[in-house]
């Protein structure tokens, strides 16, 4: 029996720190690629039965002309990156990870909300630039403190990692709310209308996937139901926010700040709204919230898993291609 051919197409994007030998260990034959651009997938794939991936784009194009292409794994949880449809229609089982990141990402996600509502980037930066050493006060305080026990956090997006935040906010005396996801279909009597959340929120936390109806649904009008004190975090997909009505609001003080994990353009190499050094109390970190080594560990493990269950004719951890 032939060898199956593997490609991993951007092995770098998890980091050159990681073991791969629960993947490379396989009886695949593997060709291994750093970094792999958009022009490059389809010559890079010609041949090969498996591809792993992590952002690299399948489209239908893409997908048809890989006739020998069987197995697609994503390094990731989200699969908007291929077209699924295309996909079905060639028979090529899909696999996602799933859980892998949730410690990670609610770490984060807990940083930004005690770094924001603290305002330590500031207290640190005047700590050493010469403003405490020429005061005459023992203790600056020039910028708000707000206290997150007592306060109402808005969680969008229920799912594992929204569940997460929401008990270790709860640990720290926080009140949760959750929103009804732009069109989901749950429909659960104690979750709230977005509109409504926000109103009432002093912390609203993005968790939710990134879909035609999730896409900008915070912008200029949601932000301005929100509290000026209210703090904004997304942890989850660029997109959700309209980030040129973002920038503008922390500008005014319409909100009170923002901790950004993820752009809709991922370098911002055509720059970004939220890139303006200005903008007060915002945080902007470089879609790292997932990127803990022991989640990246835990990922390689799943795809292993996943590849190895296909291997065997069974199924794990696929996306469900039953459009």
């Amino acid at each position: 029996m032939q060898a199956l051919r593997g490609v991993i197409l951007d092995r770098m994007t998890l980091g050159d720190d990681l073991d791969l030998s629960p993947i490379l260990n396989l009886d695949i034959d593997w060709t291994v690629y750093d970094h792999t651009e958009a022009q490059d997938v389809v010559e890079r794939i010609q041949g090969a039965n498996i591809v792993l991936c992590n952002k690299c784009n399948f489209s239908r194009d893409v997908i048809e002309a890989a006739t020998s292409l069987k197995f697609m794994g994503l390094f990731a949880t989200g699969y908007n990156n291929i077209d699924i449809e295309a996909a079905r229609d060639n028979n090529i089982a899909v696999t996602n990870i799933r859980a892998y990141c949730t410690p990670s990402v609610t770490q984060h996600t807990l940083s930004l909300m005690l770094a924001l509502s603290t305002h330590l980037p500031r207290y640190s930066r005047i700590s050493t630039d010469g403003t405490w050493t020429n005061s005459q006060f023992f203790s600056i305080y020039d910028s708000p403190i707000m206290e997150l026990a007592g306060k109402t956090l808005l969680i969008v997006g229920y799912g594992e990692l929204g569940r997460s935040v929401a008990r270790v906010a709860e640990s720290l005396g926080m009140n949760i709310l959750v929103a009804r996801t732009p069109g989901s279909s749950n429909h659960s009597d104690d979750r709230v209308e977005l509109e409504d959340g926000l109103k009432q929120a002093d912390v609203v936390s993005l968790h939710c996937p990134l879909t035609d109806q999730t896409r900008n649904m915070i912008a200029a009008p949601q932000l301005a139901l929100m509290k000026p004190h209210a703090l904004l975090i997304n942890t989850a997909r660029g997109g959700m926010i309209n980030e040129q009505d973002l920038a503008d609001a922390l500008k005014q003080g319409i909100v009170g700040g923002a901790g950004i994990d993820v752009l809709t353009e991922e370098p911002p190499v055509n720059g970004n709204p939220l890139l303006d050094p200005e903008i007060p109390n915002l945080i902007l970190t470089p879609h790292s919230a997932w990127a803990a080594k022991e989640a990246r560990e835990r990922a390689v493990q799943q795809v292993a898993n996943n590849l190895t269950a296909f291997m065997k004719g069974e199924q794990l951890n696929r996306v469900d291609l039953g459009l």
